[in-house]
């Protein structure tokens, strides 16, 4: 894709650059004609002041991920309000045209890019001791949208009192009752607005419509398991199994650049740059006051009068304000980087979600196995650059993971701790590998991890990708929790409802029986599932770990902010797009100055006893 600025938007910036190559040039004459030092000091001094108001906004933000695109679209409504919104990789469009852009905008197709570095930082973790010395995975958006451009598209809040728990550990403000109106203004949802669900928002919100046989039998297995049966999961009542909610509208990957940016990108008070590199945080002593950023190979600036945006996700913001000197002040000495604010919290707190794949052979041919031979992937992929549909199931237009639910571990568990995704596929190597039989399988893991990380730089060059430690199953209470899934996932696959479609265990396999040989595949197979977060924490200041405070500023310095999941105090028992996506609309308002959403005594449901798994 052409790296050069187009249409109107993008006028202002070109304007910038030649008024300041006008400036310079202009002071290289005067010095020249004058002889003198002194005019030219005040030439050079007219110039900086100069290149500084044309490079002037009012917030700059770092990221044009899940929370920088609702930021872009929330704080430009006032026309006043000028924002230059900064993404180091390209557009999520190709000559304007999402059809362009299939690999991102189809949702069958989101394993392409979750292996392409060309929309992805493609980072991989520190080999972990526990988990067999493996090295892990970790893919995540770099274009506009961020990782809502490569994510499953599931849309999924977390529970209640993970925002009770935030409230709890420090994130005054943060709890249910002050989250819930920012999840209900960012949706609109297709089945309509109630209590819980919004009708009005940007983010367009759907249930899966292929009706697939598989789907239908997970469900009833989950059921004869003793499960319930719950119609919203991000209702009022998470604990149960249903029907995913998922980010996908009239067929196509509904990004938050989909919902958010695009409907801002004609505003005359946006600016937005991609293929862009933010380096450093510019200070005057402890105050921001802009960005370094490289673009097209030339190191260039720009300013923030009222406030610099961190979103670039739970790695790239850490990453950038210890770069910046913001940091543990002994770990930023050993590397040269000058101190602004020793916070040592920052990169700190890592968590995550581990995932492992349980699959069962399909004695029928119905799963997507098919679906995935070349010749009939040409044929989705023909229909819905057509229609945005895809076949017969619509298998183009959804990422096929439309049923799932959330269980507690054990009696005593307050609330659901593990989560289950359903796919009528098999699925190896994140997708990287492609299946080899008819099979289904479900995506589990424990949602509440007792394993804590971290991150660190590893150099001071803004390329180098940090030293990245989630510290997985360093606890025993993950490992029990693991063995919790794969014993469960076997109770629900046993159930009468598969029994015309049941074939052999494939994953683990039946050889795997014993709590030493399930703990050991667990080390083998189990992957990221791509939720990293809470290493700016928020809390407050008598917190020595927290990196923001409750209305998401940097403690310790003016004029900054982190707004993405990396300020979350714990990671939430969800996927993250979602509370995501709600940070930053809440977030907005607390920048513009506005008093916080409330929506009192919303009802949660709890269990009748806690005496029972179920």
């Amino acid at each position: 894709m052409s790296y050069l600025m187009k249409g109107v938007k993008y006028c202002s910036s070109v304007n910038q650059m030649h008024k300041v190559t006008g400036t310079l040039f202009k002071a290289h004459i005067l010095k020249n004609i004058s002889g003198t030092n002194e005019q030219f000091k005040i030439s050079r001094t007219s110039s900086q002041l100069s290149s500084e108001k044309a490079n002037s906004y009012n917030y700059v933000i770092v990221g044009a991920g899940s929370a920088g695109c609702v930021l872009a679209n929330r704080l430009t409504e006032d026309p006043l309000s000028t924002v230059l919104l900064l993404e180091a990789g390209p557009k999520d469009t190709l000559l304007g045209s999402k059809r362009l852009m299939w690999k991102i905008h189809m949702p069958a197709a989101l394993t392409y890019n979750l292996c392409d570095e060309k929309y992805n930082w493609h980072y991989h973790t520190t080999s972990q001791k526990h988990m067999d010395n493996r090295i892990m995975y970790w893919p995540r958006g770099r274009v506009w949208g961020g990782s809502s451009s490569l994510n499953a598209m599931v849309y999924i809040r977390g529970h209640a009192e993970d925002y009770n728990r935030w409230s709890r550990e420090g994130a005054i403000g943060w709890d249910y009752e002050h989250c819930l109106p920012y999840f209900k203004k960012a949706q609109s949802h297709e089945l309509g607005p109630d209590q819980y669900r919004g009708g009005n928002g940007p983010l367009y919100v759907s249930r899966g419509k292929t009706n697939h046989p598989l789907h239908h039998a997970f469900l009833e297995a989950t059921q004869q398991a003793g499960y319930p049966f719950t119609d919203d999961m991000n209702g009022y009542q998470q604990e149960g199994f249903g029907w995913m909610d998922m980010t996908i509208r009239q067929g196509q990957r509904w990004s938050t650049a989909s919902a958010y940016l695009r409907p801002a990108i004609s505003r005359p008070n946006l600016s937005v740059a991609e293929k862009t590199l933010v380096t450093k945080i510019l200070f005057q002593g402890t105050k921001s006051i802009g960005v370094e950023y490289v673009k097209n190979g030339q190191r260039k600036k720009a300013f923030a009068s009222k406030e610099v945006i961190l979103s670039g996700g739970a790695i790239n913001s850490p990453q950038l304000l210890m770069l910046s000197g913001i940091g543990n002040a002994d770990d930023l000495k050993k590397l040269g980087i000058p101190v602004v604010c020793h916070l040592p919290g920052v990169g700190q707190n890592l968590q995550d979600h581990l995932e492992v794949y349980v699959q069962q052979k399909c004695t029928k041919p119905i799963t997507l196995y098919n679906a995935q031979k070349p010749v009939n992937m040409v044929r989705i992929g023909l229909e819905w650059l057509w229609k945005f549909t895809g076949m017969k199931q619509s298998e183009g237009a959804t990422a096929h993971l439309e049923s799932g639910g959330f269980i507690r571990s054990e009696p005593g568990v307050p609330h659901p701790d593990i989560q289950f995704h359903f796919l009528p596929s098999q699925v190896i190597d994140h997708g990287r590998v492609a299946s080899t039989m008819e099979a289904y399988q479900v995506h589990v893991g424990p949602m509440r991890s007792t394993s804590v990380g971290w991150l660190k730089l590893k150099s001071t060059d803004p390329n180098d990708h940090p030293i990245i430690e989630p510290n997985y199953m360093s606890t025993e209470r993950d490992i029990w929790e693991f063995r919790q899934c794969v014993k469960l996932t076997r109770e629900i696959f046993a159930q009468k409802a598969f029994e015309k479609f049941r074939g052999p265990e494939v994953q683990p396999g039946n050889h795997v029986q014993s709590d030493k040989e399930i703990d050991a595949f667990i080390r083998q197979k189990a992957d990221s599932a791509y939720h990293p977060s809470c290493t700016c924490k928020m809390g407050q200041l008598s917190d020595s770990t927290a990196v923001v405070d409750p209305q998401t500023k940097v403690i310790g310095v003016e004029n900054l902010r982190v707004v993405d999941a990396s300020i979350m105090p714990s990671v939430v028992s969800g996927n993250l797009n979602a509370p995501t996506i709600m940070i930053a609309e809440k977030a907005a308002d607390i920048i513009k100055g506005l008093p916080s959403l409330q929506e009192k005594n919303v009802p949660v449901y709890k269990p009748k006893t806690l005496e029972t798994q179920r």
